[in-house]
């Protein structure tokens, strides 16, 4: 039997022939990101590390510093990466969420390794990369000596089939598989089929990044045409793709009817088995609507977000908060209007950052709050208080429901 995409993959940056699930393989990392909160908490500067090329460092989670301890962490990035020559540095202007800025900067290659200790690292998966979110200690070791191992996980191959209808997003798609499948612990998830042209980057990175929500190890997309060309935009045009053998063996194949998809928003919780369509949950009032994440604080999330507010207004007594996911993101945001539009309707627009999405700063919510978010999580005390309720859905339910005050269609807001 062949191999999957993912298999193909580790075989080859291991230097076998062939893997199977459950094997062990030892494999080069190509690229390893480090963010700022390694720098902020037990960061001990190493005597060498492996290569400096293959070594990036991203300021992202808390910035601007918004305690004492993540203050202290910055001069410490900035001395690792003089102390070793460390071209890859993104400090404060040039910063962002990891995620946003990899895939910026075209770090995630096709048929690559890449290790973060973000959790969301399965993001780098829409580029065809194997990349995964590892410990501190684990990309310490990394870092030093520029290796890492896996066991090799069954992978689940979910066949795309028709097209996207307008206004559905990857947010949409991967809350329909969660709630239709639910967990993949221990499991690789691989994506392709007819229906993946319909798909837009951002929406494959979405569906790619929430994968960490099913607990996947893996998360991988087909390098197609569309892929090819967003990476030759950053200078990205020497690279092997890994495909799925025409005889690959799968733990399951699933097929997803695209066409056939609407608005899906996930309960409190979890995202695993507790959504269902936007139009069927009961009219639910919020207090705050937050779009951001890595999952969704692209530039076209904050597109959408703008089109839907333009000559509307956020209901009184709704915060919508909005965070682009990098600096780039906001810079291009901001000339095109959208900045504009979503503060003249109300909301709020924050630097770029992780800030809400992980409870740290810039939009947590109190006990007895009800947020809708864009972002990755919703499980107790993601975003706040453990008294607080989080729902989970696209940037454009986010919006339209901030406009209505309460839990809404989007097609509602744009019909």
């Amino acid at each position: 039997m062949g191999m999957t995409m993912i298999e193909n993959l580790l075989a080859r940056k291991a230097g076998v022939a062939q893997v199977r699930p459950g094997d062990i393989v030892t494999v080069d990392v190509d690229m390893c990101v480090m963010i700022d909160l390694q720098f902020a908490t037990l960061w001990i500067p190493p005597s060498r590390i492996h290569d400096p090329d293959k070594v990036a460092v991203i300021m992202d989670h808390a910035v601007p510093a918004p305690t004492l301890k993540d203050a202290e962490g910055g001069p410490k990035a900035r001395k690792f990466v003089a102390d070793f020559g460390i071209e890859k540095f993104f400090d404060v202007g040039r910063h962002g969420i990891c995620h946003q800025v990899i895939a910026e900067n075209g770090l995630a290659r096709p048929g690559e390794v890449l290790a973060c200790t973000d959790s969301h690292t399965c993001a780098g998966g829409a580029y065809n990369t194997a990349a995964r979110g590892l410990g501190p200690a684990e990309l310490y070791s990394i870092m030093c000596t520029g290796s890492t191992w896996f066991q090799v996980a069954p992978t689940i191959r979910y066949e795309l089939n028709g097209e996207l209808p307008e206004g559905i997003s990857g947010k949409d798609v991967f809350l329909y598989i969660a709630d239709a499948y639910g967990d993949a612990t221990n499991m690789n998830l691989e994506f392709g089929g007819s229906g993946m042209a319909s798909i837009p980057l951002n929406d494959r990175r979405t569906i790619a990044t929430q994968a960490a929500e099913i607990s996947a190890d893996f998360a991988t997309f087909g390098v197609d045409e569309m892929l090819r060309e967003f990476l030759h935009e950053r200078g990205v045009h020497d690279f092997e793709p890994a495909d799925a053998d025409a005889d690959a063996e799968y733990f399951a194949v699933r097929e997803v009817d695209l066409s056939g998809l609407e608005p899906y928003i996930a309960r409190p919780g979890t995202v695993s088995r507790n959504g269902l369509p936007v139009s069927q949950i009961e009219r639910r009032t919020i207090d705050q609507a937050f779009i951001g994440s890595c999952a969704n604080g692209q530039l076209e999330d904050l597109r959408i977000t703008a089109q839907i507010l333009r000559g509307n207004a956020v209901a009184p007594g709704v915060r919508l908060l909005v965070t682009p996911a990098s600096q780039q993101v906001y810079r291009d945001a901001m000339r095109l209007g959208y900045l504009q539009d979503i503060a003249d309707a109300g909301g709020v627009v924050t630097n770029s950052t992780c800030g809400a999405c992980f409870g740290y700063h810039m939009g947590v919510i109190g006990a007895g709050e009800v947020c809708l978010t864009s972002s990755t999580r919703n499980f107790t005390g993601r975003m706040g208080s453990t008294e607080a309720e989080i729902y989970m859905a696209s940037p454009a339910t986010v919006a339209a429901s901030a406009v209505a005050g309460y839990i809404t269609d989007p097609r509602s807001v744009t019909a």
